[in-house]
């Protein structure tokens, strides 16, 4: 019997675990794939484990999987669905408190309204840091992809992330150029793939195909990558609203040098017990 909780930040869904106890213990990719089958077991875009810290200032830590079992550095919804399910469990109140994530130390902020403030990362363009293969940093490069070039630009926000700009993201093959992009042999790790249609210099709408899930309803790390880039570019500002498929973010980058903070939503839908068959 396992005890979890299911949680999504607009609309990205997430099992989570208590695994303070566990002493690190390693997760086995086949059993996250059972418990991540929408049709035999609980269903989520990703896991999410609650753990004891082991970086002197963090208060706890987690771990994330995606739903192929592979582990994740970074995931924003995720980590706004750690810092509520620490608050409902009675272990932090509202207020500042820093988190240890698999990409690093996470400052976070538990709102009066509810919703979570995260620094994220200072975003990173150097195409090593995805990895990405490039013979220098650029603005943007031309990727082919089935015989045809597209225009994408690279960051990292703890994982890395590939931006594809479109006119109409309602009509984005992102299934199609999700997949053919996400293991593109240039990103020998695989890749984020988002798809961004800017709206005005404050508002932009995304959908985002997630490295080893598929296209989900939303991505935190894809709204800090898709905002930085514009703002990057120079054609948002420094505060801007990211419009997904599930919900809205956030998204303020007040210097080149600084974090990238997300703020949004976190939700609870139900808590239960899962049964080995």
């Amino acid at each position: 019997m396992l005890a979890f909780s299911k949680m999504h930040g607009i609309g990205n869904d997430f099992i989570v675990l208590d695994r303070r106890a566990s002493n690190g213990a390693d997760l086995e990719a086949a059993w996250i794939r059972r418990l991540a089958d929408r049709h035999t077991g609980i269903g989520c875009d990703q896991l999410l484990s609650i753990e004891m810290a082991s970086t002197p200032g963090a208060a706890f830590a987690y771990g994330i999987w995606n739903q192929d079992g592979s582990p994740a550095r970074q995931c924003g919804n995720g980590v706004r669905c750690v810092v509520a399910w620490l608050a409902r469990a009675g272990l932090i109140g509202p207020g500042a408190l820093r988190l240890q994530s698999p990409s690093g130390l996470v400052d976070c902020e538990l709102l009066d309204s509810g919703w979570v403030r995260v620094a994220m990362a200072v975003p990173d363009f150097n195409p090593a840091a995805l990895p990405f293969i490039a013979e220098a940093e650029a603005s943007s490069y031309p990727l082919r992809v089935e015989g045809e070039d597209i225009d994408i630009t690279v960051v990292s926000i703890g994982n890395p992330h590939a931006v594809v700009r479109v006119d109409a993201v309602a009509r984005a093959p992102v299934q199609r150029l999700g997949a053919l992009i996400e293991a593109h042999p240039r990103f020998p790790e695989r890749v984020n793939v988002g798809f961004v249609e800017i709206v005005s210099p404050e508002q932009l709408f995304l959908r985002v195909f997630e490295r080893g899930v598929g296209e989900t309803l939303a991505c935190g790390t894809g709204a800090c990558a898709a905002a930085v880039v514009g703002m990057r570019l120079g054609v948002l500002d420094r505060r801007a609203w990211v419009r997904l498929p599930g919900g809205e973010l956030l998204i303020e980058w007040p210097a080149p040098d600084q974090p990238v903070w997300m703020s949004g939503p976190a939700a609870f839908v139900f808590e239960g017990e899962f049964h080995e068959q």
